[in-house]
């Protein structure tokens, strides 16, 4: 028997879910609904492009219901107590700078079902988190790229 996989997420994280969730199923997929009905009552359902639309929608609708209940379900909810106050951890934010001499970069450190770098939110999969989760404030931390090399930062400011 093979075991599920968690989605570690803060709580904020999961209740987004929650809310995308209870979105789509409440009023996205009676929507589709409406829309098939009204579809079908056009004729030949071979070549009608509304049926065939809402019924692509339909199935991206159901395959997203399903992967939003199993993310929640299987939700590992982030506790940012549970380390010290200047370690880097999920649901933590952290301030860096790329040393020598780069400007200060602030990020929260979430899981990957949450991760948004424009939102300034990294996965803790990423190799930057990876690199600077459980060190502390003050280190220098080597952060490996893909490109083969690595990067030195240091850790400025830790918060909840």
């Amino acid at each position: 028997m093979s075991e599920e996989k968690t989605y570690p997420m803060t709580a904020e994280g999961r209740d987004k879910l929650q809310i995308e969730l209870e979105d789509l199923i409440a009023n996205q997929r009676p929507e589709i609904t409406k829309r098939i009905q009204v579809a079908r009552s056009y004729g030949d359902l071979s070549e009608n492009s509304e049926y065939q639309s809402a019924k692509d929608e339909q199935a991206f609708v159901e395959g997203r219901i399903q992967t939003l209940k199993n993310m929640i379900d299987n939700a590992e909810i982030i506790d940012s107590n549970a380390t010290a106050k200047d370690e880097v951890s999920l649901g933590k934010t952290v301030t860096f700078k790329e040393l020598p001499d780069e400007e200060p970069e602030t990020y929260a450190i979430v899981g990957s079902v949450e991760a948004d770098p424009l939102a300034g939110k990294i996965s803790n999969e990423s190799p930057m988190a990876n690199a600077l989760i459980g060190k502390k404030v003050g280190e220098t931390v080597a952060v490996p790229l893909p490109n083969g090399i690595s990067i030195d930062v240091e850790i400025i400011n830790v918060t909840k």
